[in-house]
């Protein structure tokens, strides 16, 4: 008897368990996701003034079709957080309706046993405490008895508060589950908005696009937007060299290579997988324009390729740079570790963040035309030591 009664006890004195840490790590991604969103949405209104005021002047397609495309390349970025936290409701919605119904069914079982407890005090014709304990026969029931009542009253007691913090949790989750719910809506409609925008800006961006390749004046402007883009470029990996935290960086990327076995970037000279698949349209160093009957330097390779086809890192790092670049378009840039770094440029539809740790393999984006005039490519390069590196010498021969 008094082994069962403590059984009794210990069950329904078990705390419910609640995931707390879950709600807070939710409440926090979701507070960090506004916060990119809502900066986003400021650096695009920042540059449609920027770009209305410099209407008033008299613009080239090349600075048209520039503005065009950092304007696409952050809305395609503001969709994809969008997506992300739209998704991120969708599942809290989700853990929501479960927490709800879990509550609820152990809210029916407390209510079935409390009622089960009052009908059977009722028919049994329950006696009153005092008379329970004066009624023993002997000293020993008595005090037994008076322990059994008190263990039976904070049972009682214990069962009640349980059925309220229940009411209250329940009535908590609904609350929110309609926010939730407010939010997903709302997060669809922007997304949609946004999009509808970006197939706008498509649009327009393909008629500059027609312009430039018809007018050769128009086509050597854009070449010196690259040459813009290469000194853009050497300034952030110069940034990114001098900045402290690559020191932080080489520890994560150090303990990466241990738990992965791999080698280092300087050991792996021309082992190095492929960032994506597709043929060479335009090779490292000085090249010949044909169009325009000039050479022009290439800091790395053109790879040209299915759009859409995967984007892949040659080798696990952490990701520094997120940016769009003058004449490259959207561009990712990899700590290798060593003082190796690599970059991909022309890219869209980012699977990744920065300061983000990647693997061999890892797909971080995917093939677009993201300042490019020649449809869909990779600009592909390899940064050592400062210096500006031959992909294909370290890359796997094909």
């Amino acid at each position: 008897m008094k082994f069962s009664i403590t059984i009794l006890f210990l069950l329904l004195s078990v705390p419910q368990i609640y995931a707390q840490s879950d709600e807070r790590d939710y409440d926090e991604e979701l507070r960090y996701q506004n916060k990119a969103i809502n900066a986003l949405k400021t650096e695009i209104s920042q540059l449609r003034l920027k770009i209305k005021t410099a209407e008033s002047r008299e613009r080239s397609a090349t600075t048209r079709i520039s503005s065009l495309d950092e304007e696409i390349s952050l809305t395609a970025k503001l969709i994809q957080s969008l997506k992300n936290e739209e998704e991120k409701t969708r599942k809290r919605i989700l853990q929501l309706k479960r927490d709800l119904l879990k509550n609820e069914n152990e809210l029916e079982a407390l209510r079935i046993r409390y009622k089960q407890r009052v009908v059977n005090s009722y028919l049994k014709g329950r006696l009153t405490d005092l008379e329970r304990v004066f009624s023993s026969t002997t000293w020993r029931q008595a005090m037994y008895r008076t322990h059994y009542l008190k263990i039976i009253s904070d049972i009682e007691k214990k069962m009640t508060k349980q059925i309220e913090k229940l009411l209250i949790d329940i009535s908590q989750k609904k609350l929110e589950l309609e926010a939730t719910l407010r939010d997903n809506l709302n997060l669809k409609r922007d997304k949609e908005k946004q999009m509808s925008s970006y197939r706008n800006m498509r649009i327009n961006r393909e008629k500059e696009l027609n312009r430039i390749r018809t007018d050769k004046k128009a086509l050597a402007n854009y070449v010196g937007e690259k040459e813009v883009g290469i000194k853009q470029l050497e300034d952030i990996i110069k940034k990114v060299l001098e900045d402290k935290a690559r020191f932080e960086r080489e520890s994560r990327i150090r303990q990466q290579q241990e738990a992965l076995k791999t080698k280092s970037f300087k050991a792996l000279r021309g082992e190095l997988h492929w960032p994506a698949e597709g043929r060479i349209i335009s090779k490292f160093g000085r090249q010949w324009n044909p169009k325009l009957k000039t050479t022009t330097e290439n800091p790395g390779i053109d790879i040209k390729g299915q759009p859409g086809s995967a984007i892949r890192t040659i080798l696990g790092g952490v990701v520094t740079t997120i940016t769009y670049i003058r004449g490259y378009g959207t561009t990712i840039i990899v700590d290798h570790g060593g003082g190796f770094y690599t970059v991909y440029s022309h890219v869209t539809n980012i699977e990744t963040t920065v300061d983000s740790e990647v693997r061999n393999g890892d797909v971080i984006a995917y093939m677009g035309d993201s300042g490019s005039i020649n449809g869909s490519k990779l600009h592909f390069e390899i940064w050592g030591k400062g210096q500006k590196l031959d992909p294909e010498k370290w890359l796997i021969k094909k």
